[in-house]
């Protein structure tokens, strides 16, 4: 990436944020149970995998550390869970162990406590700039994404706009592939099924309500680069808007993606940078082969423009899977500052 002069976002406090949940925990385990006896069923959405961690949190809270030590704060989102990292930071130097802050669940519900306890990443997602103090200027980042290399303010906020990674691409609906088995389904009689919450759609459904009806900017695994204001504003006029995306308890096929909702209005008002080329490499260990999976985490380390890496699904991987990618990060990241 060309290196730009920056005299706003170099300057302005930039936060990231974090959501984590372990799925291990008995009393997260005891309130999701609980709703789905209330509900009678267990969709896909309540999948283990979703609430499952593997120690991921301490190398994204220390990647962003090591990497990014221009960040002002970091908050991690929990429902009344701290995680281990929080005891350990006790003992950190005091310049990374005043940046973490943790924030409940209650807090950025605030005057919706009927839509909680909330396991559903997207209504969660929806509610982060409600973070008490939170920079105007913050990127969002899922516990499974560490920063591999140094990055600069640069990279995520330019003159004060977030800077876009993605690809624009026509609306789900429009393509032919569906298009061609909805008709073949109404052909032979063959009911509807309950619409999968895919992440395409729920792009889709943001870019609509930023008023791109035809086409979305698609935006795979990439650190969400985000302005307060830009949440804030449209909420406060859209507030019914708000209630209908936090209600669902689980993730809904009719919800749309918060951060992209923001992406979509800052290239709608030009305040945005679009870059075509993602910086993400995307790696799921229990799809891969020993071999496979030593050579895609080499690359990554060998990869200039790689400058980050999301581990999808660590739980799912086999114990030895799992203890290559550990190594990996280890020694890339570490666990500790020292």
């Amino acid at each position: 990436m060309q290196q730009m002069h920056v005299p706003v976002a170099e300057s302005a406090p930039i936060d990231a944020v974090i959501t984590w949940v372990d799925g291990s925990d008995p009393r997260h385990r005891a309130k999701l149970n609980a709703y789905l006896s209330e509900i009678g069923r267990q969709p896909a959405a309540a999948a283990a995998t979703r609430f499952q961690s593997v120690g991921e949190i301490d190398y994204c809270v220390v990647s962003l550390l090591r990497f990014a030590p221009f960040l002002r704060r970091i908050h991690v989102v929990t429902d009344e869970q701290v995680p281990a990292l929080f005891e350990r930071a006790q003992h950190w130097p005091a310049e990374w162990r005043d940046k973490l802050v943790r924030v409940d669940h209650q807090q950025i519900f605030a005057g919706h406590d009927d839509v909680t306890p909330s396991f559903n990443s997207r209504a969660i997602e929806t509610v982060l700039y409600r973070i008490p103090g939170l920079a105007e200027q913050f990127v969002y980042l899922n516990d499974d994404f560490m920063l591999v290399k140094p990055v600069r303010p640069e990279h995520w906020f330019r003159d004060g706009k977030p800077v876009l990674h993605g690809r624009w691409r026509s609306a789900p609906e429009l393509r032919w592939s569906r298009r061609l088995r909805a008709r073949w389904a109404a052909l032979i009689g063959r009911p509807a099924k309950d619409k999968r919450p895919s992440h395409q759609d729920a792009q889709a459904l943001a870019a609509r309500l930023a008023g791109y009806e035809h086409r979305f900017l698609e935006h795979d695994h990439h650190p969400h680069p985000l302005r307060r204001s830009t949440l804030a504003r449209y909420f406060d006029d859209h507030p019914e808007v708000l209630r209908r995306n936090i209600s669902p308890r689980l993730r809904d096929a009719s919800q749309f993606l918060a951060q992209m909702l923001a992406g979509h209005l800052e290239v709608r008002a030009g305040t945005a940078w679009l870059e075509p080329s993602s910086q993400t490499a995307n790696i799921k260990p229990d799809s891969l082969s020993p071999a496979q999976l030593v050579r895609r985490l080499r690359a990554v380390a060998q990869t200039p423009d790689l400058l980050f890496v999301c581990i999808q699904s660590l739980d799912q991987a086999s114990p030895a899977a799992q203890a290559t990618v550990l190594a990996w990060l280890d020694a890339t990241i570490g666990r500790d500052p020292v």
